[in-house]
């Protein structure tokens, strides 16, 4: 790649072929394991679509349940969009109000801020995944991206957690290449990011930048392996650089199980690690 091009790297990625790779690995994941569905919570935003959009095609649609799970203060349009997508996709829809659940939490704890009320509903929004999942022997198939892991922009066991994510590798700016490819209708592709955790919230306004800005410098960072000094030399603004780099570093224990103090000679995480099972 010359210097003109990486002064704005293109994210394009061959569609055609990266949907057909993570249809792939979600067959392989779950069937190797035993299982033959997943399960996973219909926010009405572009990831979880792209998640189920890309489960039905490898499951079925008789194998995707996609859960909605509003709390009281949701935007009645992002419930909207995702009965939108499980109508589209044609797959199994539950509703399960996370409201009378979290409510009396947070009623008994007054002070907290939004992120602590955020965490609370994204970590119950887990529970409740989880244990249908057990009822329906089914795994929680995952809707994070690549941006917002490395970002940190993600509640640890909350929705970091899964069994599997089609969706971990691609960028934000992949998850839109890839959703217009798979036709993802119009509204949820057009709409801002939203957590939805309180009136007005976009990604965007929480970050102070835009995910397009985050993406390429994320990409020759991360991927290309570039240092910032390298990236402000090819024109980018070194105080964005430094926040990126700062959220990545400081974050990086979101992405990781938990430590284990080393006692024995192969120590879980450690020196037994595998990244992958055996399967059955």
């Amino acid at each position: 790649m010359s210097s003109s091009e990486l002064k704005k790297p293109s994210l394009a990625i061959d569609c055609e072929q990266v949907s057909r790779v993570l249809i792939n690995f979600i067959r392989t994941e779950v069937r190797k394991v035993g299982f033959e569905r997943v399960v996973l919570g219909l926010s009405g935003g572009i990831d979880s679509s792209l998640s189920a959009a890309l489960a039905v095609r490898a499951l079925g649609r008789e194998n995707v349940l996609g859960v909605f799970m509003p709390y009281e203060s949701s935007n009645p349009s992002s419930l909207a969009d995702a009965r939108l997508l499980a109508e589209y996709l044609g797959l199994r829809s539950q509703l399960c109000e996370i409201t009378p659940m979290v409510k009396p939490y947070l009623e008994a704890n007054p002070g907290m801020d939004q992120l602590r009320r955020g965490n609370v509903m994204a970590r119950m929004r887990m529970i409740v995944l989880y244990d249908i999942s057990a009822a329906e022997r089914a795994l929680v198939l995952g809707t994070s991206n690549k941006t917002e892991y490395l970002l940190g922009y993600s509640t640890l066991w909350g929705d970091m957690a899964c069994a599997l994510n089609p969706l971990g590798d691609l960028y934000k700016n992949h998850v839109r290449q890839l959703s217009r490819f798979l036709e993802i209708p119009a509204p949820i592709l057009q709409k801002k990011p939203s957590a939805d955790l309180w009136e007005g919230q976009t990604d965007e306004d929480e970050f102070g930048f835009t995910y397009d800005d985050a993406d390429q410098l994320l990409y020759l960072l991360i991927d290309r392996r570039f240092l910032p000094e390298e990236v402000e030399r090819l024109g980018y603004d070194r105080r964005l650089i430094d926040i990126l780099v700062r959220k990545v570093r400081t974050t990086q224990y979101k992405r990781h199980l938990p430590l284990i103090a080393k006692l024995s000679q192969r120590t879980i995480n450690r020196d037994f690690r595998y990244p992958r099972d055996w399967g059955l």
